[in-house]
C-alpha cells in the first residue's frame, strides 16, 4: 500500500534528556547533536525517509490526516545515541486514554489509534536508519592536525 500525501515539514528537535521518554533505553553522553540532526532532516533525511516510508506505510490517508491534524509528526525527537552508535528516536502517539480525552473526533477505534502509532514508530526507525546510514559521518568531523609527532 502506499500513502500520496505531501511531505510535511521536518521537527524542531525538542532539548528533553531521551532517557525521560518512555518508549526510548540507555541513552549514553549528553552531547545528541540534535543540532547537526536536524540540519540533516532539513537538507533531505526526512524527505527521502518520509518518501520511503509513504511508499510502504499501512496507515491510511483518513489515518494520516488524524495524526497531521494532531500534529503528532512535529512532535518527534531526534537524537545521536553515541554509547551505541546510533541515531535514536521518540515516535509519538496517541494515549491509551485517547477516548476519555476527545482528542479526536474521527477516532473511533482502537485499530485506528493503533495503525497510527505503529505507522509512526515505523516512521521514526525509517528516519533514524537514513540519518546513520546516508547522513551521519562524525569521523569525517575530526581531521588530525599536521603537527602530530612520529612515534
Amino acid at each position: 500500500m502506499s500513502l500520496a500525501v505531501e511531505i510535511p515539514d521536518p521537527p524542531e528537535l525538542g532539548a528533553q534528556n531521551p532517557a525521560e521518554y518512555d518508549d526510548v533505553d540507555g541513552v549514553g553522553v549528553a552531547d545528541y547533536r540534535r543540532e547537526e540532526l536536524e540540519a540533516f532532516l532539513e537538507d533531505g533525511a526526512w524527505a527521502d525517509a518520509f518518501e520511503e516510508w509513504a511508499a510502504h506505510t499501512d496507515l491510511t490517508e483518513e489515518e494520516y490526516a488524524i495524526a497531521a491534524d494532531l500534529d503528532l509528526l512535529g512532535e518527534f525527537d531526534f537524537f545521536w545515541d553515541d554509547f551505541a552508535d546510533r541515531v535514536g528516536y521518540h515516535a509519538p502517539g496517541l494515549p491509551e486514554d485517547w477516548r476519555e480525552r476527545d482528542i479526536h473526533p474521527e477516532l473511533d477505534s482502537w485499530s485506528i489509534v493503533s495503525s497510527i502509532n505503529a505507522s509512526l514508530t515505523e516512521l521514526g526507525q525509517i528516519v533514524s536508519d537514513v540519518l546513520k546510514a546516508e547522513y551521519v559521518d562524525w569521523e569525517a568531523e575530526y581531521e588530525a592536525p599536521d603537527d602530530l609527532p612520529d612515534f
